[in-house]
């Protein structure tokens, strides 16, 4: 995309940079530029002000657990874990959430190696639905990145093998805390089930048109 003014003295630049004078530019045109410039200046409104908002939500969530722990004669300290808060009538939950960034090291290269040689040594009938899970586990996503959660998901095994149990400690020493993320998420339940619903946020599910 170009840096130009979109109309300048009487033309509109176009998706190549080039400057169209006004009267060569076809009425369908116009309107379906203006559509799209309004809708946009609209939405940038509205993502600023999602913004502003979230960072309020954190704010206020943040206050409330304070004064809840003053109650008990506890200062605040330490890093935001995760909380969940529930109106009176228990119709309404809010939950923040905080999940850590985890990234692996070199180590788990060596964990790749043992685990690939218990599956070479082990028959095949015995650990075929293991074999599909640990491949899938090491499988990289759309983005080059190690499946995280599939690769931890392998220590729930209960496994005897001595190369096996090296991997896992592979694994959980290769373990590196990059950062954390924070999440806002608000429910309301579902008549008087025990289910919630997520009220969404995102303007791609909040309703439909």
């Amino acid at each position: 995309m170009n840096s130009l003014p979109y109309v300048s003295n009487g033309h509109r630049v176009n998706t190549q940079g080039h400057l169209v004078p006004e009267e060569q530019v076809r009425e369908i045109d116009k309107l379906r530029d203006e559509l799209v410039r309004t809708l946009i200046a609209r939405a940038q409104f509205l993502a600023a002000t999602i913004a502003e908002e979230k960072k309020q939500y954190f704010s206020e969530i943040d206050a409330f657990v304070y004064l809840s722990l003053r109650e008990y004669g506890v200062e605040r300290g330490g890093e935001k874990g995760n909380v969940t808060l529930m109106s009176y009538d228990g119709r309404y939950k809010i939950v923040r959430a905080v999940s850590e960034l985890i990234r692996f090291d070199e180590r788990l290269q060596a964990a790749k190696a043992l685990i690939d040689a218990c599956l070479n040594d082990w028959t095949a009938e015995s650990r075929t639905e293991l074999r599909t899970i640990v491949q899938d586990a090491f499988r990289v996503d759309q983005a080059q990145n190690i499946r995280t959660q599939q690769v931890l998901g392998l220590r729930r095994f209960s496994i005897e093998d001595e190369r096996w149990k090296r991997a896992m400690t592979a694994i959980s020493e290769s373990i590196q805390i990059v950062g954390s993320k924070s999440y806002v998420r608000f429910y309301e339940r579902i008549g008087n089930t025990q289910q919630w619903r997520q009220i969404p946020l995102d303007i791609a599910t909040a309703g439909t048109p």
